[in-house]
């Protein structure tokens, strides 16, 4: 319902709004209607913001990612220095405590409480500069980098995404996850949750599709290519269900307990509950790799098209100034730079404080 009535209709607005006046998420409205050039400044100002706490999360997948390479998945054994005294092998107990410890007491490290700072976790501090690296190098020469980065970042997802879903339905117990995948309970189902994931996974109403329609030919199709991205955003979002539940229905049989019990949303389903599900298949160190490989080439994705928008709508704003040889560039850096800053922040013993 939120796809048909808000999702299609937006994201065909916003980039025939792009299309029609070659202009970004700022300088588009103030040639619509100059009154309403407030709500160009505030979508991005949110997506500067968004970006400074979405790459950290980013940070954790690299995280993730090295670790894989390891002869055993660190998240399996309880004789670590980040364990605690209760830290149980998953056979025994579900959810295992020693996923959760890897992830609370080993990646977030977590403080006390908000009032806590704590010091800078460097192992992630350095994913996050990595991460910012990767996102200046797809940006630093516009649309014409940032289309070539994407015909990787966005493509080799799906060679990713089709090698899960594949090895997910042929496991015991993937029928028993994708039942309750296609017949959820109606009474847990959220309006607000349905809505947010519509808004979210189109990025409508936040100017990323006005900054990518204003690269289009005037006379470009819009309505058709929005359309089919709609159904292509769609379609890979119902794969990926089909991918992850099967996944949990064979950890569910495995460990002998409910479906409900192992299936779980945002986050803990990406850095807890799935890395342990990886441990029961053959080749953990392998799956565990591509798919945290997909979450960090989605996630950049996502991470250079806010930073396209940025970029993008502050030239519009100054074209006599910021088009002149290198100060796309330049400012582009100052971006990456100001918001890496800030990002260690979000890379601190109390960052996790702040997500929730």
């Amino acid at each position: 319902l939120f796809l048909v009535t808000c999702g299609v209709p937006l994201f065909v607005l916003e980039t025939s709004l792009g299309q029609y006046t070659s202009q970004g998420g700022i300088m588009c409205w103030r040639k619509i209607c100059p009154l309403f050039e407030g709500m160009g400044y505030a979508s991005q100002m949110i997506i500067f913001y968004g970006n400074i706490s979405y790459v950290a999360i980013l940070a954790w997948a690299f995280l993730y990612f090295f670790s894989s390479f390891s002869g055993k998945l660190p998240w399996v054994s309880c004789n670590n220095t980040w364990n605690t005294d209760d830290s149980t092998f998953f056979e025994k107990h579900f959810p295992s405590t020693d996923t959760i410890s890897f992830h609370r007491r080993r990646v977030l490290k977590i403080s006390t409480g908000i009032e806590t700072l704590g010091s800078i976790q460097w192992d992630l501090a350095l994913c996050l500069l990595l991460s910012w690296v990767i996102c200046y190098f797809c940006v630093w020469k516009g649309v014409r980098s940032t289309g070539k980065a994407t015909y990787f970042t966005a493509t080799f997802p799906f060679v990713l995404l089709v090698a899960l879903f594949f090895r997910g339905i042929t496991l015991p117990g993937a029928l028993h996850g994708i039942k309750y995948y296609l017949y959820p309970d109606p009474s847990r189902l959220v309006w607000m949750d349905a809505g947010t994931q519509i808004f979210y996974s189109y990025a409508i109403c936040l100017g990323y599709m006005t900054t990518f329609g204003s690269y289009n030919k005037y006379n470009n199709n819009c309505y058709r290519d929005s359309f089919y991205l709609c159904l292509l955003n769609s379609g890979t979002s119902i794969m990926s269900g089909f991918a992850i539940f099967s996944i949990l229905g064979y950890m569910s049989v495995k460990q002998g307990v409910d479906i409900s019990a192992v299936a779980e949303s945002g986050p803990g389903l990406v850095f807890i509950v799935y890395p342990q599900a990886v441990t029961l298949l053959p080749w953990p160190q392998f799956w565990s790799v591509c798919f945290f490989f997909m979450i960090i080439l989605l996630g950049i994705d996502g991470q250079f098209a806010g930073l396209e928008s940025n970029v993008t709508s502050l030239t519009d704003l100054y074209p006599s100034y910021l088009r002149r040889g290198y100060r796309r560039e330049l400012l582009l850096m100052l971006l990456c730079v100001i918001s890496a800053l800030l990002g260690l922040f979000m890379v601190t013993e109390v960052s996790c404080w702040t997500h929730l």
